[in-house]
């Protein structure tokens, strides 16, 4: 009996070291391929140093090989961003920005059209119109520099300003010196339409969207509202903590929505703590319906607290994180999310309770929202009333 047992336990110690030994071949093979991955970008940085025709920008070169790497994950929604990229991803996602307050579209041939100037902002004090093209900027031909570079020179430094070559119809080229100051970007518009539904218009949801978002639908609650029309046609989505905080007062209490991480962990990221709003409501959607704002429609869906009106959503169930690492910032995909009464709808998108598509050649007015023109408005609007 007893040499029983020592074989058992012999058999024991082998199993625990064939199985230490296996671990540590693996750990020995992952570090082996560190080390090589490591020793090829040395010795690529080596031979481009020995043999390129000019000086390399060596900045230039190894942001390229870390965007590489994180493209190299083959996932549309991560990327490595710059020191600069960074910051203009931080100032986007926090809904200001430095500039002159117009909204512009580009033009090859011409520059940038100025589509919008807001009222209040430098663009308008200076005397820039909706309609005029903006064709140099500090003497620089804008078709040449294209429209990114167009569009950064534009933006530059708060309190500095910028020269500006304008065309107004058929007048000499005009030259305006305008400031630049903070914009505050509104990502949420609002307004009664008849028979007293609130219609709210929803763009992206940036870090200061909820604040807006709260004084719109205090107002035209306070107004007597007697039923919602949330408009998220063309929000490509945003921040979850603003998501969080506007889809709080209209969801019964407790959790709403999880994200299930790479390693199995389930996170709660949407949960609501407050009262819920008694009204009928309805959410307006299409293709471009992603991410964020996909979520906000499946969330009212799912709890049966509105129905969805328009076109099949663009299906993005997936949620990045963003943070500083080597240099600059990785965005990467880290979690898919659903709410806890519907499944994950990535890849697939959701599909409205009402299908209905904008009559052809009917553009969207986001301002002055159009209840006969607009189908998906309208039909809203009428299953509301039922």
């Amino acid at each position: 009996m007893e040499s029983k047992y020592k074989i058992r336990a012999l058999a024991g110690v082998l199993v625990i070291f064939i199985a230490g030994s296996i671990a540590l071949c693996v750990k020995n093979v992952e570090l082996k391929n560190e080390i090589k991955s490591k020793s090829n970008l040395i010795e690529l940085e080596k031979y481009v140093d020995d043999n390129y025709y000019k000086s390399a920008d060596r900045e230039a070169a190894m942001n390229g090989a870390l965007k590489g790497y994180v493209e190299g994950l083959k996932d549309p929604y991560s990327s490595y961003l710059t020191d600069d990229e960074y910051n203009s991803w931080k100032t986007m996602e926090s809904g200001t920005m430095v500039g002159i307050g117009v909204t512009v579209q580009f033009d090859e041939e011409s520059g940038l059209y100025v589509a919008e100037v807001k009222e209040g902002y430098p663009a308008y004090e200076s005397g820039i119109k909706e309609g005029d093209i903006i064709t140099e900027v500090e003497g620089e031909s804008i078709p040449e520099m294209g429209y990114e570079e167009a569009v950064s020179r534009i933006k530059g430094e708060e309190g500095t300003s910028v020269n500006l070559t304008i065309k107004r119809d058929d007048k000499e080229d005009m030259k305006f010196s305008v400031l630049r100051s903070e914009i505050v970007v509104n990502t949420v518009s609002g307004k009664m339409l008849d028979e007293d539904i609130a219609y709210i218009r929803i763009s992206a949801f940036r870090e200061n969207t909820d604040e807006q978002f709260k004084e719109i639908f205090d107002e035209l609650i306070d107004d007597g509202a007697k039923g919602i029309v949330f408009d998220l046609r063309n929000n490509g989505g945003g921040m979850l903590v603003s998501l969080k905080a506007i889809l709080d007062p209209l969801l019964p209490e407790g959790t709403i929505a999880t994200a299930k991480y790479g390693n199995g962990e389930v996170r709660t990221i949407v949960e609501s703590d407050s009262n819920e709003i008694d009204l009928p409501m309805a959410v307006l959607v299409n293709g471009n319906t992603a991410s964020a704002a996909e979520l906000f429609a499946a969330s009212l869906s799912d709890f049966d607290k509105a129905f969805l009106v328009g076109e099949t959503t663009y299906g993005k169930g997936v949620m990045q994180d963003t943070r500083e690492v080597a240099g600059g910032a990785v965005t990467l995909t880290v979690a898919t999310y659903q709410t806890v009464r519907g499944e994950c709808y990535h890849g697939v998108g959701i599909t409205p309770d009402h299908e209905v598509s904008l009559v052809e050649g009917f553009v969207l007015d986001y301002e002055n929202p159009d209840e006969k023109g607009d189908s998906q408005l309208k039909t809203a609007i009428e299953n509301l009333k039922k």
